[in-house]
């Protein structure tokens, strides 16, 4: 190839994933990838700056999020971090939906709802949520996907083996990228079948979620494969894998999480899920901006 020419692939390229339908608006890449701000309501989460304790300052501490330039916030009261233990539906919920209720009186930006519990979703839906972020991909609770067809909400089916609390204690697969692929279409059609709108469906392939370091790099490398022309979100940020790799504590892997959203880009993911969003996005503009020359 004349180093002249573009690339018609991979970092060169400009950047263009499919959208997503939320129901009552529909979200469109801007030129790259969109960004949904964690945010954890609980105690326990592997990140400790992403965790916020109480209604006002989980509220804040989204609208800093939000101000920061995230695209959507991700809500979730109960941790799924590698050996977490899991909270009653009562404490996630008197977690969740005060500081959902109180958010939704600050922005119109969007809000997903980290859940498998179709009660939980049911609850933070009335109260203004905008989506269901399943890590079970209903597969917890099989009311999840009915309920997402009954309320013509976005919907993202994540891929896990096992549970989080076991999760890894011995993940295995023949070939990681065909099985996570095979069953997030599978569990696709399900939803479809149950009466979801194919617009409203993403799909995540789960990275730490089951996976060795091996499984992980192959799925960062295959995105677009998974994706098989759907929304796919990637989660990636300060991963176990990039310490891994680096060495680099949880508290020292914004870099590596940066690079893993170069993987994002590449593999044309619609969405990341990101603990450092101001840093996500100008990561995101400057690639952008590059790639239009």
């Amino acid at each position: 190839m004349n180093p002249t020419e573009k690339s018609k692939g991979g970092l060169t390229a400009p950047f263009f994933a499919p959208g997503w339908d939320l129901g009552r608006l529909a979200l469109d890449p801007p030129g790259r990838p969109l960004v949904m701000g964690i945010v954890n309501l609980t105690s326990d989460s592997f990140y400790p700056d992403s965790r916020a304790s109480g209604c006002g300052p989980a509220v804040e501490y989204s609208l800093g999020q939000v101000a920061a330039g995230a695209d959507l916030i991700d809500l979730g009261a109960e941790s799924t971090r590698p050996g977490a233990q899991p909270v009653g539906e009562t404490e996630e919920m008197d977690r969740l939906l005060p500081v959902l209720e109180a958010l939704r009186k600050e922005t119109k930006v969007p809000v997903t709802v980290d859940t498998v519990r179709a009660d939980t979703a049911r609850a933070a839906l009335d109260a203004g949520a905008d989506a269901i972020n399943d890590i079970s991909a209903g597969m917890h609770d099989p009311e999840m996907i009915p309920l997402a067809a009954e309320r013509c909400c976005g919907l993202v089916l994540m891929h896990m083996q096992g549970i989080p609390r076991t999760m890894q204690d011995a993940p295995k697969y023949f070939d990681v990228v065909a099985e996570v692929s095979g069953w997030l279409a599978a569990r696709c059609r399900l939803a479809l079948d149950e009466g979801v709108a194919p617009e409203r469906l993403m799909v995540d392939p789960g990275i730490g979620f089951g996976k060795t370091l091996a499984h992980n790099l192959a799925l960062l490398g295959s995105l677009d494969v998974v994706a098989a022309g759907r929304p796919l979100l990637l989660g990636a940020s300060r991963k176990r894998f990039i310490g891994e790799i680096s060495g680099a504590g949880v508290d020292d892997r914004l870099a590596g999480s940066l690079a893993a959203l170069a993987c994002a880009w590449q593999g044309s993911a619609s969405m990341v899920r990101v603990h450092d969003v101001k840093e996500s996005v100008q990561f995101f503009e400057v690639l952008k901006a590059a790639c239009a020359l």
